[in-house]
């Protein structure tokens, strides 16, 4: 990961939220506030352009600069997950470039602040369903010595079969817990935007 992958990512993130911005919302109207994809494709379309206009020395300037657009632009709580997330993200790479390693490191980082604010574990249908077992595949891969294309591919796979495994879940955070067993069924947006997330990092990083 270096400066140039992590504008690509932000770039490509952007792309499809604007892409799945309806699906997003369609998802969230049945079990939240509606507006999960409206305010995801606000935010990233604002960290675009800030990225754009940066002139970083690190990877973790581009990140934390994409975080802190991200909690200002984004309203609810996914402006907090989200923006904290890549500002984590961005603290644990401060060097022009990470091997995969270091990189599983910031994951790992950027998941314990979800989790810090979210309170939010495995199981509980939220993003961490899709969050933490893309980091979970992504250090695996790295540990084994893998590119960082590869290593983002299966962390993409993992956090797409996450997303996929919250539809039967009960919801117990959120807003959609306020549902009850009336979020049986339903796919969870932010485990749909989380895996998002990291099928752009598996796309830019494997045409870097």
């Amino acid at each position: 990961m270096d400066i140039d992958l992590a504008r690509a990512w932000v770039q490509a993130i952007t792309v499809a939220v604007g892409q799945h911005k309806d699906h997003l919302t369609q998802l969230d109207s049945a079990i939240g506030d509606a507006d999960h994809g409206t305010n995801l494709d606000r935010g990233f379309t604002a960290a675009a352009a800030a990225v754009s206009d940066l002139n970083p020395d690190t990877v973790g300037a581009v990140l934390i600069k994409t975080g802190t657009t991200l909690i200002s632009a984004i309203g609810g709580a996914s402006g907090p997950l989200y923006g904290g997330a890549f500002r984590a993200l961005g603290q644990a790479l401060d060097t022009p470039a990470a091997e995969p390693l270091a990189f599983a490191g910031a994951l790992a980082a950027g998941l314990e602040s979800i989790q810090k604010l979210g309170t939010a574990v495995p199981g509980d249908k939220t993003m961490i369903d899709a969050y933490a077992p893309a980091v979970a595949a992504f250090e695996e891969q790295a540990r084994q010595g893998t590119g960082f294309a590869a290593a983002a591919e299966a962390a993409a796979d993992a956090a797409e079969e996450g997303m996929r495994g919250t539809t039967p879940l009960q919801a117990r955070k959120g807003r959609a817990s306020y549902l009850g067993a009336r979020s049986v069924g339903h796919q969870d947006p932010g485990a749909t935007s989380t895996a998002l997330i990291f099928r752009a990092l598996a796309d830019t990083a494997a045409h870097a």
